[in-house]
């Protein structure tokens, strides 16, 4: 992709102006994290080591791809993102529901979690050519974590309510964790030490909180009667999780650390994945354009901006025509956001300085899609939690 030299340069000089007035309160601050766990480099913005381009060498050479799993074609779209176009596809188990990169960045699985069935997969992709690997039997993986210190993958088996604590590499089963009162478990994030995470409970409209450390249920919240949580963000200094209701078409605020809720934002209708912006100033909100589990084509769905530090909408991007924007990440260079259009069978990509959006055919009900590579030092899972 082009870019534009003096817009480059002065975003660079606000990254390293911002670096160093916060340097002395960081040293101050120093965060405590659980054994293994990379240290937090800057704790007022956990997202520091993911800014703009920020690659690890454990990606060196990988190509950029957008990796799109369909969830009923069974397939795998790759996407080169500097032309949009589509330049590979592939089968791979049954219900892919998301490609998720591994902790240490050097595989890229897709979670096939045969919806229905009890033949659920990983399917191992490898990002420096993109080809698939062989599949490697799991129960129900509609999602997947890491532990904050890269040693287990944590599956979520969002049909039995229970997170199967896996080897992060062989994906032997360690530890399996009933939470019972999670009906629907399946989007999370850490806290800044990685002490604990939050997971959301799509069906029970509650979110759970899991001790990390001792993987045991530390307790539930519930959000709202007849809720539906989807993702689940941490604000840049790892404060406030933010979490998407579809049923409430807008973002509640949860205190991490007293579990307890602390507001809430509209957005748009069916509000649904999330993803900060490359300088941790902002979250891009998609509203998937319906309340329905299984919606519309060409509903009034759009992105949401919210500025993190006033905790506002600064910004809404409507799809021209419609559309259902669902799971995707940012682009390396922060110009980009990617996002499935669930039922449309097409994907999305936003201009985030303008909110314009290119839209590219891709198979049946796309999910939880990757861009690939990210910055960052290592991956928490999902779409790219990457810090």
């Amino acid at each position: 992709m082009k870019f534009d030299r003096f817009g480059r340069l002065a975003s660079f000089a606000g990254v390293a102006l911002a670096g160093m007035c916060v340097s002395a309160a960081a040293l101050a601050q120093s965060v405590t994290t659980v054994p293994g766990m990379p240290s937090v480099t800057n704790p007022q913005n956990m997202y520091s080591d993911a800014g703009y381009n920020m690659f690890s060498p454990a990606v060196k050479g990988a190509p950029a791809r957008i990796y799109v799993p369909n969830l009923r074609s069974n397939d795998v779209y790759v996407i080169d993102p500097s032309s949009f176009q589509v330049v590979d596809k592939f089968k791979v188990g049954r219900s892919p529901q998301h490609v998720v990169p591994a902790w240490d960045l050097k595989t890229l699985w897709v979670t096939n979690n045969a919806e229905g069935h009890n033949d659920g997969s990983l399917t191992p992709i490898d990002p420096f050519t993109g080809k698939p690997g062989k599949e490697v039997m799991v129960d129900d993986p509609y999602n997947m974590y890491f532990t904050p210190n890269g040693k287990e993958a944590i599956v979520v088996a969002e049909a039995h309510a229970r997170l199967d604590f896996r080897d992060a590499h062989t994906m032997a089963l360690k530890n399996a964790l009933q939470v019972p009162e999670c009906k629907g478990i399946n989007h999370a994030d850490f806290s800044i030490d990685g002490k604990y995470a939050i997971f959301t409970c799509e069906f029970g409209g509650k979110v759970a909180k899991i001790d990390m450390v001792n993987q045991k249920v530390l307790g539930y919240l519930e959000l709202r009667k007849g809720g539906m949580p989807q993702d689940i963000r941490v604000s840049p200094d790892g404060k406030v999780f933010y979490v998407a209701d579809m049923m409430a078409d807008g973002v509640f605020l949860i205190d991490g650390d007293s579990f307890t809720k602390i507001g809430f934002i509209k957005t748009g209708i069916g509000t649904h994945g999330m993803y900060p912006s490359r300088d941790g100033t902002k979250l891009y909100v998609a509203n998937r354009g319906s309340n329905k589990v299984h919606g519309p084509r060409n509903g009034p769905g759009s992105v949401s901006v919210i500025d993190f530090a006033t905790r506002k909408v600064v910004a809404n991007w409507p799809i021209p025509g419609g559309g259902s924007p669902d799971m995707g990440n940012v682009t390396a260079d922060g110009k980009w956001l990617w996002l499935s259009g669930r039922f449309d069978d097409v994907v999305y990509a936003f201009d985030t300085s303008t909110g314009k959006v290119k839209i590219i055919k891709v198979g049946m009900e796309p999910h939880g899609l990757a861009v690939w590579p990210q910055p960052g030092r290592y991956s928490l899972g999902h779409t790219g939690i990457m810090r």
